[in-house]
């Protein structure tokens, strides 16, 4: 049983939890994660020191965050992606087809070198604008956004945030982790997309416009791509030497943003209004949220009981763990589900078999529902702007159906190819 105090800390963090989640009274994300944390200090629950310790923790995460929301408010606001959603459907010849097989293609472009959040916050809007454009049904591009999104998170080390968090210090180099993920991303990507053919089907059989004109990128926006690009060549090339990833992605916008706005003699502040900053007090309230459910010993109960599966049976368990924590990750989000995933199995002192199948769970998982990750949530956002909404039990029959095949495959796959040191 929990002393007082324990449950106090649990029930805070479940409360902020949840706030995050349904958002009550439309307020932001961050307003509850913020308050939960200091629900957590002012009662000393937990002390200051140990929330500052967990704040800390997250830095690289900040850092990876903030340079990845100033590419992507970059690659928005001078068209970068609605130019190639317009040549995706100028490429798409009539075809409904093949123009969602270019969406989902450039979905997990973006995704492996841009992350998960890029996808559903700039190429959504883009890919209705070219939906738009032929006279498409919109809606196989838009769910192509979303589920890519997810799917395509495991691809490179920086295609989710969500794998800083899981490996730490410990996230393999860049060949290793082709090596041990290649694959199963394959069959991730191969299945979703293949079911989600079955499903639209129909709406892929009709006609669309064939003849839609040739975009023009103006010079600020090929700077732009010129600026992203390169960025995506630095954060390889640490991603394959093992650096920091959260450092080099910061870096990595930064110059890219001050290429542009430095030929455009542009001032920064709008593109500095346009990233949304709250996401990373958010990271930050969750981080010590977690710290609250280590105080409370859940995280140590955890802990022992993967530990004692992981010595009679790694890759068993390591399946196990991985289901469980997509049905988690589907319950409470994952931005939380992943941190205290972190945190009762740090990488390095559990066999790579259960941190890999815990990354597949936390990255591919949440794709079965609506709020499962931010990218989703950041994606439902972004299609209500343009007047479309999709409700909770329409995304979640759908969901199952892409996610199940995909990632029951992708388990597999991670488990059997984890290193065995």
């Amino acid at each position: 049983m929990f002393e007082p105090a324990q449950l106090a800390a649990v029930l805070i963090a479940g409360a902020a939890t949840a706030g995050v989640i349904l958002r009550p009274f439309g307020w932001r994300e961050a307003i509850f994660a913020v308050a939960g944390a200091l629900a957590l200090v002012l009662p000393g629950l937990i002390s200051p020191a140990q929330a500052l310790a967990a704040v800390l923790r997250g830095r690289d995460v900040y850092l990876f965050l903030a340079g990845m929301m100033i590419l992507a408010e970059l690659a928005r606001r001078e068209r970068v992606f609605d130019w190639s959603a317009a040549m995706a459907a100028r490429l798409a010849r009539g075809s409904a087809r093949r123009l969602f097989d270019l969406v989902f293609l450039t979905g997990v472009v973006v995704t492996a070198l841009l992350s998960n959040d890029a996808t559903a916050v700039v190429l959504t809007p883009a890919v209705y604008a070219a939906a738009r454009a032929t006279r498409a049904d919109p809606m196989p591009g838009l769910y192509a956004c979303a589920f890519v999104a997810n799917a395509a998170s495991f691809l490179l080390p920086i295609s989710n945030p969500a794998n800083l968090v899981l490996f730490g210090a410990h996230i393999p180099a860049l060949w290793p982790w082709i090596v041990w993920f290649g694959l199963p991303s394959l069959l991730a990507l191969g299945a979703t997309w293949g079911v989600m053919r079955l499903v639209f089907r129909r709406a892929l059989a009709a006609p669309i416009v064939a003849h839609v004109p040739r975009p023009a990128l103006a010079l600020p926006g090929k700077l732009a791509a010129l600026g992203i690009g390169l960025a995506c060549a630095i954060l390889l090339a640490t991603s394959a030497l093992g650096g920091p990833l959260g450092l080099a992605t910061f870096i990595a916008g930064v110059l890219a943003a001050a290429l542009v706005l430095v030929a455009g003699k542009s001032s920064p502040l709008p593109l500095l209004q346009g990233v949304s900053w709250s996401v990373i007090p958010l990271v930050a309230g969750l981080f010590v949220l977690v710290a609250g459910l280590e105080s409370a010993g859940v995280v140590a109960l955890l802990s022992d009981a993967l530990t004692g599966l992981a010595e009679k049976a790694p890759r068993g368990t390591g399946f196990g763990a991985g289901l469980l924590l997509a049905l988690a990750s589907n319950l409470m989000n994952n931005l939380p589900a992943g941190l205290l995933a972190a945190s009762a199995a740090p990488a390095g002192l559990v066999p790579p078999a259960i941190t890999g199948a815990l990354l597949v769970g936390v990255d591919l998982g949440p794709n079965m529902s609506i709020t499962g990750s931010l990218a989703t949530i950041l994606w439902l956002i972004a299609i209500r702007r343009e007047g479309l909404n999709v409700t909770v039990f329409a995304f979640l029959k759908i969901g199952l159906l892409v996610t199940v095949p995909a990632l029951m495959t992708a388990l597999i796959a991670v488990v059997l190819l984890a290193p065995t040191g």
